[in-house]
């Protein structure tokens, strides 16, 4: 279990049942921190992570490492995914500097024994890292960017636009889970559903429409705790009601929550 989050009242949300949204596999740091606070987590997975159904594009890039300046992982996914096939078939280059989002990103690299790393250290998204000083001059630098299927061009385009040449390697799928939705929306008939946690748009989109028209009315009243802007703007223009913008990561959401529930 993670240690963030940790320090505070043990009991700061005790009797509150909180859905956590993450993939399959990756909930249990948070689930664990809100358990510690004597609260009761709800995983509902409402992104599947798959591997991409063509790899050969991927083992290219990877043979290819060495002539990159700078490889940009988008998401501890895109690091777990690619990172096992390229140290399965190769060393990482010790010149290639790797770029992460967010900091569970870049802890993630240094797991996988990536040395030279950089990442923005507060929000985690494209913006932040661009505004590093390290992607300023970029004209003729080689960069490969690691990442789902499709997903935002800002990142990309910019680096293009700073002169940059770009490439896109897509290590992993992203897919709406199929999900029997009886017990999430019985426990909400119930009044048994004190929060939301989403930590992305599309995640937030999976989510609306996983749980219907009648649990959509349920998930409009109930607090929903987003970790970026982008994720509360949406869960806003979908209607949503009480919507709580966090700081990132599992850190940010805990001190949401706690702070939430402390007013109550």
């Amino acid at each position: 279990m993670s240690g963030e989050g940790r320090g505070g009242d043990q009991a700061s949300l005790r009797g509150r049942r909180i859905v956590v949204t993450r993939p399959a596999g990756q909930a249990d740091a948070l689930a664990g921190l809100i358990e510690s606070r004597g609260g009761e987590a709800v995983v509902f997975p409402v992104i599947e992570i798959r591997d991409v159904e063509d790899v050969r594009p991927l083992l290219d890039v990877i043979d290819r490492l060495d002539r990159f300046d700078l490889a940009i992982f988008i998401s501890p996914n895109a690091v777990n995914k690619a990172m096992n096939l390229i140290l399965a078939r190769r060393r990482w280059p010790d010149a290639l500097t790797a770029a992460a989002l967010g900091r569970e990103s870049e802890k993630q690299l240094r797991r996988h024994g990536v040395a030279r790393t950089i990442a923005p250290q507060g929000r985690s998204d494209s913006e932040a890292l661009l505004a590093l000083p390290e992607l300023q001059a970029m004209a003729g630098k080689r960069v490969v960017v690691f990442r789902g299927d499709g997903g935002r061009e800002l990142l990309g385009d910019t680096l293009v636009a700073r002169g940059a040449t770009l490439e896109y390697a897509e290590c992993y799928r992203r897919a709406r889970p199929v999900a029997d939705m009886t017990p999430l929306l019985t426990a909400w008939a119930r009044g048994e559903i004190d929060a939301v946690t989403v930590t992305s748009s599309e995640g937030l989109a999976n989510l609306f429409d996983m749980v219907g028209k009648l649990g959509q009315q349920w998930l409009r009243r109930t607090p929903l705790f987003a970790p970026h802007a982008r994720i509360a703007e949406n869960a806003r223009a979908l209607g949503l009601d009480n919507v709580v913008l966090t700081d990132a990561g599992d850190a940010g959401l805990m001190a949401g929550l706690e702070a939430f529930f402390a007013k109550l």
